[in-house]
């Protein structure tokens, strides 16, 4: 019986910080799990090496969700951002390795493909009406048949989603995450946002027609009160989905959000595990599960969540930054692929750096990702070329708010 021999953590930063795990087989067939956690990668990897890699060698590789459920039931503290990131690197690895050992992608375990692709929507942003229209069209030209939009607000510095203007042609790129000691401190004013928001999409709608599917996200900025006036100001502007309006801690906040206004919600990118999602979804007061494989447990928990959700008739619209590493980004597009609820898949492409350091097999053609065909994830990690972008901290920034200076929900 081919059994656990070793597993191994890699940290590198080929543009951002990611850590990699990677599992290896007595028969030498190897399994990588996306095991990154923005701003706090050092704690997942201390958690794994220290309490995690001990209990795998010697398990059955092929046992994914008995290993699951040992990790997660066998320890007294459950849940949490670097528990769940440590057993989802895990629970992808493992996928990975049964995809190899069966010669299949790993979404034809998961049921075999419900779609031909899926559904990709871009960043786009400016500092203005005018740059922010460059990067639509820019968007546009890449490929993306739907778009989020961000932009900035009157008075205000930087503002976190926002990036740095655009030429024509160019490739949006952007590090919210700065390289420092202490997170970057920027300032805020929701009224401002409140006010300004609304004329940024009828400029958009007027400009770029009503066919266009178009996202924002409020960052968790709001109060309910707040956000369901923000959900109600936007309803002329037929929204995808407004995410993350108010924080997802207080799930009965969202009664407020979704008794005001008919724009459809997502929410979940900072949740970990079903919990997070319970009254949610059982009174439908979202449309869209917005959660991570890299930080819900990975694809055994996150499918399970979205089986939980279908029957409420919830989408699937999975978190895909950048300091989602290539191989978190792979597991999710096969869920994406597998399952029948799926909404939409968010997608920052990666920089050249990083690209190379994790050499994918998925695809983005016509607004459409796909997975690939090759056996497991099809990602492969070149440990050489990682080993030489060394780690530094960096974090995303904190907000203050602008009138006297209190920490804010950013």
């Amino acid at each position: 019986m081919s059994t656990i021999e070793r597993a191994e953590v890699f940290v590198t930063s080929p543009g951002r910080n990611f850590v990699t795990l990677k599992i290896t087989t007595s028969d030498g067939v190897t399994g990588l799990g996306d095991a990154t956690l923005n701003g706090r990668e050092l704690s997942v990897v201390a958690y794994l090496n220290e309490h995690i890699i001990p209990m795998l060698i010697g398990r059955d590789p092929q046992n994914i969700e008995d290993t699951w459920q040992y990790l997660y039931r066998g320890a007294y503290w459950r849940r949490g951002p670097v528990t769940m990131a440590a057993i989802a690197a895990v629970d992808v690895a493992l996928w990975d390795i049964k995809g190899k050992i069966t010669g299949q992608p790993v979404y034809q375990l998961l049921g075999g493909a419900s779609r031909t692709g899926a559904l990709a929507y871009g960043h786009a942003s400016g500092s203005d009406i005018p740059s922010l229209f460059t990067s639509i069209q820019n968007h546009l030209d890449q490929g993306f048949k739907a778009i989020r939009i961000q932009t900035a607000v009157p008075g205000l510095g930087q503002v976190y989603g926002v990036a740095s203007d655009q030429a024509p042609g160019q490739r949006y790129d952007y590090e919210p995450a700065k390289r420092s000691a202490v997170p970057v401190e920027e300032e805020w004013d929701t009224t401002a946002y409140l006010n300004h928001l609304p004329s940024v999409f009828a400029a958009v709608r007027e400009k770029f027609g009503y066919e266009l599917p178009l996202l924002h996200d409020g960052h968790h900025r709001m109060t309910p009160n707040q956000a369901a006036i923000l959900g109600k100001s936007l309803e002329p502007y037929k929204l995808f989905w407004l995410e993350d309006c108010t924080p997802g801690e207080n799930q009965e906040a969202l009664r407020r959000v979704r008794s005001q206004t008919t724009t459809p919600l997502a929410i979940g990118e900072v949740f970990n595990t079903v919990f997070d999602y319970q009254t949610l979804i059982t009174e439908q007061l979202i449309d869209y599960v917005r959660s991570a494989v890299t930080h819900t447990g990975g694809i055994s928990a996150l499918k399970k969540i979205m089986d939980f959700a279908a029957i409420y008739q919830i989408k699937s619209g999975f978190h895909g930054p950048t300091d989602i590493s290539p191989v978190g980004m792979a597991a999710a597009l096969h869920l994406d692929i597998a399952i029948h609820n799926f909404g939409i898949q968010e997608y920052m492409k990666h920089s050249a750096d990083t690209l190379e350091v994790f050499e994918t097999s998925y695809t983005f053609e016509n607004g459409l990702l796909h997975p690939g065909t090759n056996p497991g994830l099809g990602v492969e990690y070149n440990e050489e070329l990682a080993a030489s972008f060394e780690y530094t901290p960096a974090y995303l920034p904190v907000n203050r708010l602008k009138l006297d200076g209190t920490i804010h929900d950013w």
